[in-house]
């Protein structure tokens, strides 16, 4: 009967003796000093060896500083001197563009006396100056800043970094991509904002937004490019159906009313966006668009060339089939069932490709040369990305349930 487990009183002729406490304090006292030295002496060791996931700070190092490395695992040193030369990259980048970088008033759009704003409106926006050539000195801006202007007049005024505000005339403008271009006198004008490559952006780079929100000029953001590659449906006919997805850069640099048309710039300075879209959501911060400049190059060569975007077109005006109630899509148009999408065709234009090749009010496009088109995105997404004025293609469509194919000729968009 001498066994006793935890929960059992041991009768005092059976409990250990003072002896033997002293010799288990003394053997615990120096398992403790041997655990500790080993702990102190095997730090640097595991540390510089990567095992730990901070570094043994040099000697050189004050104690205050030693500490504070030791418990964040950061060389606190090093993040200051990185955020000085950020911020000193930051101050260039924008010296060097930031003249470049106007207001655009539209006065279609303006209110108040005299036609100047008295609030912030669609009409009021941003530019970038990016070419001087001759009297003229040329801006790219965003479409729906200066839309309702009628080129060569003076429906539009410039503000210039000095304060002054000049007339601007209207080169030409794109609805698709939100792009228009500007001229106004180049005298006076010193600063040309360059552009860069776009493409070759990744997100989580640097990236500065110049422009005039709210009408405060020159107001500068920083961020970062959250996505290289961002496609944002765009409804043209206000259906609710889109049209057409423009590819942008996202960026959480903070990007508000009247930034429109402004630059994005990345850490040397360089436009890589034109400021475009913002979405306007009390529950959404920190997501704003910009046009990429790989995007807005050709589209500016175009509007300076053509004052338009040209395109091929079939010379129809159409509907997506899902915009159609589905039980017209067998009882009304006498299309099979394994057909899912299409485009409806509502009407064909005289004289263009599409009337010349006998297509009518009613048949419904479901792919064109290999392309399947399920919706009007898809047919327009063709037209303007894979072939081009002039091309020959093939038309699959259904009228009156059977299957048909055409060959078009596709012509100059023309508005």
């Amino acid at each position: 009967m001498g066994y006793y487990d935890d929960h059992t009183s041991q009768p005092d002729d059976q409990k250990p003796t003072p002896k033997g406490k002293k010799r288990s304090g003394l053997y615990g006292f120096v398992g403790a000093v041997l655990g500790a030295l080993i702990v102190v002496f095997s730090i640097p060791v595991l540390a510089n060896n990567g095992v730990l996931p901070y570094e043994v700070t040099p000697k050189n190092v004050s104690s205050t500083d030693n500490d504070e490395a030791v418990s964040t695992g950061v060389d606190m040193e090093a993040v200051e001197t990185l955020s000085l030369e950020t911020t000193s990259e930051v101050i260039e980048a924008v010296d060097r563009v930031s003249d470049a970088v106007v207001g655009v008033v539209n006065m279609q759009q303006s209110s108040g006396l005299f036609g100047t704003e008295d609030s912030e409106s669609e009409g009021t926006g941003s530019g970038v100056i990016y070419k001087v050539e001759g009297d003229y000195a040329f801006i790219v801006t965003n479409q729906h800043v200066i839309n309702g202007a009628s080129q060569g007049s003076s429906d539009i005024d410039v503000t210039l970094g000095d304060g002054s505000r000049v007339p601007a005339e209207l080169v030409g403008e794109d609805l698709l991509t939100d792009l228009a271009v500007l001229t106004i006198d180049s005298e006076g004008i010193e600063t040309v904002a360059e552009f860069g490559d776009s493409e070759s952006l990744q997100s989580g780079e640097p990236a500065i937004a110049i422009g005039n929100p709210l009408t405060f000029e020159g107001t500068v953001t920083l961020g970062i490019i959250s996505a290289v590659e961002r496609s944002l449906p765009v409804d043209l006919t206000g259906n609710g159906q889109p049209d057409w997805n423009s590819e942008v850069l996202q960026t959480d640099a903070a990007i508000n009313p009247g930034n429109s048309g402004g630059a994005l710039l990345n850490i040397q300075g360089d436009v890589i966006g034109i400021n475009s879209m913002k979405i306007a959501q009390s529950a959404v911060e920190g997501i704003g668009f910009a046009i990429p400049t790989a995007v807005a190059m050709p589209v500016i060569e175009d509007l300076e060339q053509y004052g338009e975007v040209q395109r091929p077109q079939m010379g129809i005006a159409l509907r997506s089939l899902q915009e159609i109630p589905s039980f017209h899509w067998q009882d009304t148009l006498g299309l099979p069932e394994e057909v899912k999408g299409g485009v409806y065709v509502e009407a064909v234009e005289a004289d263009t490709p599409a009337a010349e090749a006998g297509l009518e009010e009613g048949d419904v496009i479901t792919a064109l040369d290999d392309t399947d088109i399920t919706d009007s995105h898809d047919l327009r997404s063709f037209l303007y990305k894979d072939v081009n004025i002039g091309d020959t293609i093939t038309v699959t469509y259904y009228r009156d349930g059977e299957e048909q194919t055409v060959e078009l000729t596709l012509d100059k968009q023309v508005f």
